[in-house]
């Protein structure tokens, strides 16, 4: 360890808040299904989350290798431009988190590193054929595959299970989704808890404190994976709401399919050493399976607003990292002001949070709001039968009965006179 300076214990300490953001972020991805359908109570859940994302941390380090050795040229990155990279990772992650949207973390932690390498190093400092093969195509395609798979296999389940009993088949679906939950979790720490451990490595390379082409040291994939598993435990609230209730209503049957073919995706991804979105992968296969039962529906309002954070969340990561790279480069002085920076905006974000607390006793209590579309569509639809007759009943008074008179009194008979 030797050649281990300041700058660097700052950037892995850093590196360690991200990876902490990184997971409250996105404990929605595994938990948000299994807590709104009830299948699990939301603090067993997210602890049961935080320990299979530390155990999945070790299984694997591809995808710390693709980060650590293929994203950008390693010999020419300073341990300043992993800080920047991570300042507008970390911030991306606390703004989507504020307002409660399911965007990367990952994508965020690429736009940052990307955006500082360009400020350092020039374009020619990335590699253009990783980013398209390993970044953007698999972000395009895992939403799509685990969207597709998941309405396919909501349907066939409900295909299956048109002959069973309706609690037992709920009970047993509860039980599934209880052990894809945890596939997703183990399947989120092998992908996720990686880049921070390839972001750590790259650092620990440009500060000359490992060999170039060096795997994760074994503290690096423990200090990560227990990182990740401590943002897990405490559980971003904001975003299992969104992701639980906000996007559509969930059956047991839709849960187990939408977190097992998330799973299978990411897990396949993590092998192949693509650094994946978790989240779009999960967010696919939630908006699937609502698809796949039927009558079910998507919020596409929610789902929009979704979209457009997924879009933004690349170029402004890059530009944040791009700005924080410009100014640590003016000195040890210009790394502090970036420093202060990342902690009063940080404090600020935790502050507005406040204001509206969403936490384990009320993240599946409230309803999304119906979307523009929603509401236009209520508008013009005609009202289901018998409604019309209840309003007319409810705004016309029927009229008053009119009193019956009362019968005329009639004088008692007399009998007649005796016959002489």
């Amino acid at each position: 360890m030797e050649n281990f300076s300041l700058i660097l214990a700052i950037v892995v300490v850093t590196a360690l808040a991200f990876d902490f953001t990184n997971g409250f972020h996105d404990t929605a991805n595994a938990m948000a299904t299994t807590i709104s359908t009830g299948a699990l109570k939301p603090k067993v859940a997210v602890a049961m989350s935080a320990v299979l994302n530390l155990v999945g941390a070790f299984l694997s380090v591809e995808v710390a290798n693709t980060i650590s050795k293929g994203l950008v040229d390693e010999t020419g990155i300073r341990p300043e431009v992993i800080f920047a990279a991570l300042v507008g990772a970390i911030l991306w992650n606390l703004l989507t988190w504020l307002v409660g949207l399911p965007s990367s973390s990952s994508h965020a932690l690429m736009g940052g590193l990307i955006g500082a390498t360009i400020a350092s190093a020039g374009t020619g400092a990335v590699h253009g054929d990783v980013l398209v093969t390993k970044v953007l195509l698999p972000a395009v395609a895992a939403p799509i595959v685990a969207g597709v798979a998941a309405m396919l296999a909501t349907r066939l389940s409900y295909t299956l299970g048109k002959k069973a009993d309706g609690k037992a088949a709920a009970k047993g679906y509860r039980t599934g989704q209880i052990a894809s939950a945890g596939l997703v979790s183990l399947a989120h720490g092998t992908n996720d808890a990686q880049k921070t451990m390839g972001i750590i490595t790259l650092a620990l390379v440009a500060g000359g404190a490992v060999a170039p082409d060096s795997d994760p040291p074994t503290w690096v994939i423990l200090s990560a994976g227990m990182a990740i598993a401590l943002g897990t435990y405490l559980g971003g609230w904001r975003i299992i709401r969104t992701m639980g209730k906000g996007l559509t209503e969930l059956q047991p049957q839709q849960g187990f399919a939408a977190q097992t073919s998330a799973a299978t995706v990411i897990l396949a991804s993590s092998h192949l050493g693509f650094s994946l979105s978790t989240t779009h992968s999960v967010s696919g296969s939630v908006m699937g399976a609502g698809l796949g039962r039927k009558g079910g529906v998507v919020r596409w309002s929610t789902a929009t607003r979704m979209f457009v954070a997924w879009g933004l969340t690349l170029p402004a990561a890059a530009l944040v990292g791009a700005l924080a790279e410009t100014v640590t480069g003016l000195g040890d002085w210009g790394t502090a002001v970036v420093a202060a920076f990342l902690i009063a905006s940080s404090a600020a974000i935790w502050k507005i949070s406040r204001r509206e607390v969403v936490d384990a006793s009320n993240v599946i209590d409230t309803e999304e709001p119906a979307g523009v579309v929603t509401t236009a569509i209520a508008a013009v639809a005609p009202p289901p039968a018998g409604s019309l007759a209840d309003d007319l009943t409810a705004t016309i008074p029927s009229p008053a009965p009119t009193p019956t008179p009362a019968p005329e009194p009639v004088a008692p008979a007399v009998p007649p006179a005796a016959a002489v």
